[in-house]
């Protein structure tokens, strides 16, 4: 793939070749002065509805990150809330600015941001969008010291719990999106909801929850806040209509915003990540159970074993929040002293990923964060191309799910920490053993914050 930007007086214009498409983005709004490689690159998605993707540099999903960098993404969501809607200037986008463009500054100012978290006038739901997004919207809801709230939507459907609302993101490879409040007075309350993706490109999917909750929680206003915004104004008057038909405010803000120009289509050929080899790699496993968090005995999925509190999936309130950081807190220093090698990787998985990056941050130097993903790419070996390998496997916990991993360079990595939210039997878990044996790591440390429950321990 090759770029090319310009400086014009109206902003930056960066130009982007994908195969047959050629896709033009035009940043008209750019709050923290950030440049675009800061936070992201391009790649083409195996996707027929939409054949790009805007493959995130501060997100830790698809590429490696320091483990600050996707809190100091949230912090920054943070800081526009309070600067655009609020109208209270914090005076810190210089020092957020230095967190992304020097990454090993991020984890002082983010510590620093932990130890005097920002102040939210008035009581708000924060809500993730699955599966990219829900460390997004934890880290925002955490960088308040109060008034906070916080529940991602999730792709995974949880056995004899009905979802509270419902509503599908058309471009996806996953449509669907649910959502399972543990407190039914959660999305009852009149509050305004802050909607957090990572991605706006018609704003579509921001649309379909709006008019989802709203016809059964009605409330005044929605904020929809993300990364970056490439609406067009077509796409920016459908909001104002929406806003019309259902008698609501709907504001919004991003750290980078603009409009994108696309010629061409994708490319038939649709190359797909190395599928698990059957070839079997030399590996070494460790297994390490968390206690400390609190599990929701009643929620089952096709693993029975149960979810944990912490991740916000059922809903979370900033008080709670406190004390559960004291358990992460814990235990990344009781990682941190299993460490082998001085590059690791610790590894999320799917929707479970701001537990893990939280562990990751008090590992120590040398350490990384990322996650598995549902996202089909394109993996190509090119300069700037945001994918460059890719392994693709049966998801732990629903082996009917197709489940990806990317950029891990051979031999980058002495050991990796891959988190569970719940415990998985050996075999669902062998071909993702396989795909990360195969990118050179011998040394798996699986981390399992749920154990299995001693009468439903024969699932298969």
């Amino acid at each position: 793939m090759k770029n090319k930007h310009l400086s014009t007086c109206f902003g930056l214009e960066k130009k982007y070749h994908l195969g047959n498409m050629h896709i033009t983005v035009r940043i008209k709004k750019n709050p923290l002065s950030l440049s675009p490689d800061t936070l992201f690159s391009m790649a083409e998605r195996i996707n027929r509805k939409r054949g790009f993707l805007f493959v995130s540099h501060v997100l830790g999903k698809h590429i490696p990150v320091y483990p600050a960098i996707p809190q100091l993404a949230g912090a920054s969501l943070a800081l526009l809330l309070l600067e655009t809607y609020y109208q209270r200037p914090q005076n810190l986008a210089d020092v957020f600015r230095l967190g992304f463009t020097h990454p090993e500054k991020s984890a002082g100012i983010v510590h620093k941001l932990e130890n005097k978290p920002f102040d939210l006038p008035e009581p708000m739901l924060f809500i993730g969008f699955a599966e990219t997004a829900t460390a997004l919207g934890h880290a925002m809801f955490a960088s308040f010291a109060n008034n906070a709230y916080y529940i991602h939507t999730t792709r995974e459907e949880v056995i004899g719990l009905p979802s509270c609302f419902q509503f599908e993101e058309q471009h996806s490879h996953a449509t669907t999106h649910r959502c399972y409040p543990q407190d039914d007075t959660l999305l009852a309350k009149p509050y305004p909801i802050v909607l957090v993706d990572d991605e706006m490109t018609t704003g579509k999917t921001s649309l379909n929850l709006i008019r989802s909750i709203q016809q059964r929680f009605p409330r005044t206003t929605y904020i929809v806040t993300s990364l970056l915004d490439w609406r067009s104004e077509a796409d920016r008057a459908q909001f104002a209509e929406v806003e019309k038909e259902l008698g609501v405010e709907i504001k919004t803000f991003s750290l980078m915003s603009g409009s994108i120009h696309i010629e061409g289509t994708a490319n038939p050929d649709e190359t797909r990540p190395k599928a698990v080899s059957s070839k079997v790699h030399p590996i070494q496993i460790k297994k390490h159970y968390l206690d400390e968090f609190t599990t929701l005995p009643s929620f089952f999925s096709k693993n029975p074993t149960p979810y944990i509190e912490a991740t916000g999936r059922f809903g979370l309130a900033r008080d709670r929040w406190e004390e559960i950081k004291s358990q992460i807190a814990e235990t990344g220093h009781r990682l941190k002293q299993t460490r082998r090698g001085t590059r690791t990787l610790c590894m999320g998985t799917g929707e479970f990923m701001y537990v893990p990056f939280q562990i990751a941050s008090y590992m120590g130097t040398g350490v990384y964060v990322q996650s598995t993903t549902r996202s089909p790419i394109q993996p190509k070996k090119k300069p700037h191309y945001a994918i460059q390998n890719g392994w693709e496997f049966a998801s732990p916990d629903d082996p009917e799910v197709r489940n990806f991993m990317y950029n891990i360079p051979k031999n980058a990595y002495d050991e990796i920490y891959l988190f569970l939210e719940r415990d998985t039997p050996l075999e669902r878990l062998t071909p993702l053993y396989q795909a990360i044996a195969d990118t050179g790591i011998q040394w798996i440390h699986q981390v399992i914050c749920s154990r299995r429950r001693k009468e439903r321990k024969d699932f298969q």
